[in-house]
């Protein structure tokens, strides 16, 4: 019984440190919508006007 227990254990530790680590990078993204495009912030179908500091 001692070596289930042992066992249970040792998948639990495991499982918890596989959520708390989790699956992030500290690398920076190239992926393109990691950064904001310039049509974000806008009113929809108002485009940008002069003045506006949209590009």
């Amino acid at each position: 019984m001692p070596a289930l227990k042992r066992l249970v254990l040792a998948i639990l530790l495991g499982a918890i440190s596989l959520l708390v680590n989790g699956c992030t990078t500290e690398q920076e993204s190239s992926i393109p919508w990691s950064r904001p495009q310039s049509w974000e912030g806008q009113v929809p179908g108002m485009g940008s006007s002069a003045g506006s500091g949209v590009n």
